[in-house]
């Protein structure tokens, strides 16, 4: 028993200073490709059976030509071993680069194709997460596309929209300077009116960057859902009568809702005074409430005609305006983003779908 717990001794110490060599080694080429990384290891595995066996074999005293046999098998060992892993990291440095070259076309605004059969399963779930990472990046590109689009085209329509009242308000203001006014009244009523749409625009500018930057601070509070579209019903009837458009509200259920209640009455309001807005005279716009599977539907249901199926998915996207709200009274296509925006800081989702004479808004929030 003695003399087996020398020779492990013996054979450990040998081995260990050979690992301690080939760790020092290894820092030294930390910085190289994997195959002298590969060939160190297994030099290192060789070098350490060595030199425990020749540790060993000194302590035993071995004949020369016993020790030249166990030397020569641990050669062919060793050459063998060293073949080994330099065809393994020669093959895993092969699909590395591989890897690297295909990584650079995504970086690059591409798309990502990652090359097929990764040696091992680290490089395989590499591979995985750069394709995933990938279709992110595509989609965040695609939807950064979108938004500058949406943004030089919100630029050009403000622009529009407020050269022709701001051209309106100096002549105006021209003619009461040089006395030339008939009815000054009816001038000053005009000045007011102007000012207070472009007053609405800018309010709805700071609204929809308050969003869009992140800084809108809710203060949700425990409200019922038919007291909030009661009011709403009750702010938007003057305009509704204005225009001849009947309202319908007689399908809201008491249900509680968690929500800060100035921000979801704006939203409210800007639902229905578009629906006011693009529904004919004898017309009807209906509101509706009820519990759903995923919490709280409230709906707004015009008679507009519909939208095309095309510009479903666009209805939302800030500055959009459909080709027939292209004169006065129509806003700054900001109202159904500021919309999305605010049932989106609810945890809310917004949507709309074409139902028979017109379309359905309708805004799902997390039931209270």
């Amino acid at each position: 028993m003695k003399d087996v717990l020398l020779i492990a001794l013996f054979a450990f110490l040998g081995a260990a200073a050979a690992g301690l060599l080939g760790a020092g080694v290894l820092r030294l080429l930390r910085h190289r490709s994997l195959v002298v990384s590969l060939s160190v290891v297994a030099g290192v595995a060789v070098t350490a059976m060595l030199a425990g066996t020749l540790t060993v074999a000194w302590a035993m005293f071995l004949s020369s030509h016993d020790l030249y046999v166990v030397t020569t098998v641990v050669a062919m060992a060793a050459l063998v071993s060293l073949a080994t892993a330099v065809l393994l990291g020669r093959w895993v440095a092969a699909h590395s680069r591989e890897l690297t070259l295909a990584t650079r076309s995504f970086g690059d605004g591409g798309t990502f194709a990652a090359p097929a059969g990764q040696p091992t399963a680290e490089l395989a779930e590499l591979a995985r997460e750069l394709a995933a990472t990938s279709a992110k990046l595509d989609s965040s590109r695609e939807r950064e596309r979108a938004l500058e689009a949406s943004r030089r085209e919100l630029v050009a329509w403000i622009s529009h929209d407020l050269r022709t009242p701001l051209a309106g308000l100096r002549a105006m203001a021209e003619a009461l300077e040089d006395g030339m006014a008939v009815d000054s009244g009816r001038y000053l009523r005009q000045i007011r009116t102007e000012v207070e749409r472009m007053n609405g625009m800018v309010g709805d500018l700071f609204e929809l960057s308050r969003i869009q930057a992140g800084s809108l601070t809710l203060t949700p509070a425990r409200i019922s859902l038919y007291d909030l579209v009661g009011d709403a019903l009750a702010g938007v009837d003057p305009l509704a009568r204005e225009h001849g458009v009947r309202l319908i509200g007689d399908r809201i259920d008491e249900v509680p809702v968690e929500v800060d209640g100035r921000e979801m009455s704006r939203v409210l309001g800007n639902l229905l005074i578009n629906a006011i807005r693009r529904t004919p005279p004898d017309g009807t716009v209906a509101v509706a409430a009820h519990r759903s599977d995923g919490g709280v539907e409230l709906s707004v249901t015009d008679g507009c005609g519909g939208i095309p199926e095309d510009d479903l998915p666009r209805v939302f996207d800030t500055g959009w305006r459909g080709s027939h709200a292209r004169t006065p009274p129509a806003g700054a296509g900001l109202g159904l983003a500021i919309v999305r925006g605010i049932v989106e800081a609810h945890a809310g989702r917004a949507e709309v779908r074409n139902v028979q004479g017109g379309c359905c808004f309708s805004v799902t929030l997390p039931a209270a």
